[in-house]
């Protein structure tokens, strides 16, 4: 007798991704949601995201949903973590695997799409209410960005490709939510080798990150070191 091909006797939840896609504008720190088009909570602000097809990965889920429902493709991205509250999703026993991206606006055109029947940036301060438990999602998304502001690079994908010393200062503050001082702040940025003049560039305090492989080599050098945290 055969069996049929994805039958069991044993109960499986579903599987979902979600991203949280931040951006900075105006020194506010941004989200981007979606409205959905769909039930559960049609009309409802949500992350961008969807159910994992069988021949995907997690990471090729969450980049495909976020171009469909989005327009956002080649982003920095990082998983965050696992979501299983049981009662989660109206729907079902689902599990989501979540990730942060972090972006230049400038570098994309933000369109709602699928079943998405828009998208657009919220601060992170002012969020509406929110479908499912991606309003928890988004915490932990923050905390995560926080980790990775600098050490994996993260908060340089949100400023301009050549910034200032005071422009990664102020971006730093809001992700932190806290100030710096500027003299302290500027000694050790410069001092840890992150960043690197501009090429080309006829102002002095304008500045790049290094490039990829001279910073994993930089950040190996510093990882026991402290930093502005």
């Amino acid at each position: 007798m055969t069996e049929t091909l994805y039958t069991y006797k044993y109960p499986r939840p579903a599987v979902t991704t979600d991203v949280v896609v931040f951006s900075y504008h105006r020194q506010q720190l941004r989200v981007l949601l979606i409205e959905r088009g769909r039930e559960p909570f049609l009309h409802s602000q949500a992350l961008p995201g969807g159910f994992l097809e069988m021949e995907e990965t997690a990471e090729q889920c969450a980049a495909r949903e976020l171009r469909e429902e989005t327009g956002v493709t080649n982003a920095y991205m990082q998983q965050i973590g696992a979501f299983s509250g049981v009662e989660r999703d109206p729907r079902g026993r689902v599990i989501s695997i979540a990730f942060f991206a972090t972006i230049r606006t400038s570098d994309h055109t933000i369109a709602g799409g699928d079943d998405a029947l828009r998208a657009d940036w919220f601060s992170i301060d002012e969020l509406p209410p929110l479908a499912f438990d991606h309003a928890d999602i988004i915490r932990k998304a923050r905390e995560a960005l926080q980790s990775a502001a600098i050490t994996k690079a993260a908060a340089f994908s949100l400023l301009d490709k050549t910034f200032t010393v005071d422009e990664l200062q102020q971006l730093l503050e809001v992700i932190y939510g806290h100030k710096y001082d500027s003299k302290h702040f500027r000694q050790q940025i410069l001092s840890a080798g992150f960043i690197e003049p501009a090429d080309g560039a006829s102002d002095r305090y304008t500045f790049n990150p290094l490039k990829h492989e001279a910073f994993i080599r930089q950040r190996q050098r510093s990882e026991d070191l402290p930093f502005v945290l």
